[in-house]
């Protein structure tokens, strides 16, 4: 379990490295210039969140929840993670309108992906039970 976790957040570092690297892109063709301290701390957000939803992948391999709390603590384990992340880095201002807007794109992202991974969830058992009908 232990190694699964490392692998996991690796594998979530290397995805934190590839969205570093598209931003740092989209800011050089723009010229956009910014300090390295406030590169240091997105980065360090990045990671940060590329080992949290690395590792946090484990919830789901819990057979004994069902899935529906795996998803409900998957999701509040994200929130309380990416929210205090997001104010401490300033993603997110400490004012009502920007923290709604905020709490309501991250919960909108989260479906969208929770939704996509339903779908691909539910074609993958329609796949494997057509095979089992075939003689």
């Amino acid at each position: 379990m232990i190694i699964e976790g490392l692998r996991r957040s690796f594998f979530g570092l290397g995805f934190s490295a590839f969205f570093i690297f598209i931003a740092l892109t989209i800011m050089m063709l723009q010229g956009i210039e910014a300090s390295v301290p406030i590169i240091w701390s997105n980065m360090l957000g990045s990671i940060v969140m590329g080992i949290y939803f690395g590792s946090a992948s484990l919830i789901f391999d819990i057979e004994t929840w069902s899935p529906l709390k795996q998803t409900i603590i998957h999701f509040l384990f994200s929130i309380m993670i990416w929210l205090p992340l997001a104010i401490f880095i300033g993603w997110l201002p400490l004012e009502p309108l920007p923290l709604t807007l905020g709490i309501g794109s991250f919960v909108i992202v989260y479906l969208i992906f929770w939704y996509g991974i339903q779908m691909y969830f539910k074609r993958l058992e329609k796949e494997m039970n057509n095979s089992v009908k075939k003689p």
